[in-house]
C-alpha cells in the first residue's frame, strides 16, 4: 500500500510538472502569435519624436495596420516579397519601420510624404507639394532635468493637409535641415520626419534614412501602455510611484 501511495504521489508530481510545461509552452506560442501578427511592444530610446513620444515611453504597434512583409516577422525569417493584405499608411501616421540602409534597425517617425509628393523645408516650415503646412506657435515645451534646471523649447501645432495635427519642437533657426532642396518621393516609398525637427535623423538625411520603402514598414504606433522617467530603470518597481509618468499611460497616438 505504501508503495502504491508513493507511486501515486510521484505520478501526480510528474503530471503536475508536465501541465506546467504545457501551459508555459502555450503561453509562449500565444505571445509569439500576438507579437508577430497583432501587436508588438517597443520602447523609445531617443528624443526625436518629442513631445509626442518621450524617452522612456513604451508603446504598442499594430502589425496588421499595413499588412505583412518579411519585416513583420522576427529576423525576417519569412521570405515574402512586398506585402500581403497591404493597406497604405495615411499622412500623419506614426510608424515603426526598418531602416532602409541596414534593414535591421527599428526607427519610429511620422509619415509626412506619400508616394509622388514633393517635400521641402523652407525656414523650418514643412512644405508639401509647394504649399506650406499650417503651423501655429503654442506654449513652450518645458523640461526639468534631474538638477531642477528648466529648459524651454519652442513648440508649434502643425496641421497636415488631411487634418492630422500634432506638436513639433524647434530649438532655433539656422539648423542645417531647416532649408532643404526639394525631395521627390518615389513610387512605393514614404517620407518620414521626427516631430523634434532639429533633433531627428529622418528622411531628410538621404544617406542615413532617405525614402522608406513600403515593404520596410513594421506597423503603426497605437498607444503608450507605460512610461517611466528618462534614465530611470524599469525594473526598480519600488520607485514607480515617483518615476512612472502616470498621465501618459494609455495615451493614444
Amino acid at each position: 500500500m505504501a508503495s502504491d501511495k508513493a507511486e501515486s504521489v510521484k505520478a501526480g508530481k510528474q503530471g503536475g510538472f508536465s501541465e506546467i510545461v504545457k501551459v508555459v509552452v502555450q503561453a509562449l506560442l500565444l505571445a509569439l502569435v500576438i507579437r508577430t501578427f497583432l501587436f508588438q511592444p517597443f520602447n523609445i530610446p531617443s528624443g526625436s519624436m518629442m513631445n509626442t513620444l518621450l524617452i522612456g515611453d513604451y508603446l504598442f504597434v499594430s502589425k496588421f495596420s499595413y499588412g505583412y512583409s518579411r519585416y513583420s516577422f522576427p529576423f525576417g525569417i519569412v521570405p515574402l516579397n512586398g506585402r500581403v493584405w497591404a493597406a497604405e499608411p495615411e499622412r500623419g501616421d506614426v510608424v515603426v519601420f526598418k531602416l532602409p540602409t541596414d534593414n535591421s534597425t527599428d526607427y519610429i517617425k511620422r509619415v509626412v510624404g506619400l508616394p509622388g509628393d514633393s517635400i521641402q523645408m523652407i525656414g523650418g516650415v514643412l512644405h508639401i507639394n509647394g504649399t506650406a503646412v499650417k503651423r501655429e506657435r503654442i506654449a513652450d515645451f518645458v523640461e526639468v532635468d534631474q538638477y531642477g534646471v528648466e529648459r524651454r523649447t519652442a513648440r508649434f501645432l502643425e496641421t497636415l493637409p488631411n487634418g492630422v495635427s500634432y506638436d513639433t519642437l524647434e530649438y532655433g533657426s539656422g539648423d542645417l535641415y531647416d532649408d532643404t532642396p526639394v525631395y521627390k518621393v518615389p513610387a512605393g516609398h514614404y517620407f518620414m520626419m521626427g516631430d523634434n525637427r532639429d533633433n531627428s535623423k529622418d528622411s531628410r538625411y538621404l544617406d542615413g534614412v532617405g525614402y522608406v520603402p513600403f515593404e520596410n514598414l513594421v506597423g503603426k504606433a497605437q498607444v503608450i501602455f507605460f512610461s517611466v522617467a528618462e534614465g530611470e530603470p524599469l525594473w526598480k518597481v519600488w520607485l514607480w510611484p515617483w518615476t512612472v509618468r502616470w498621465n501618459r499611460i494609455f495615451d493614444p497616438l
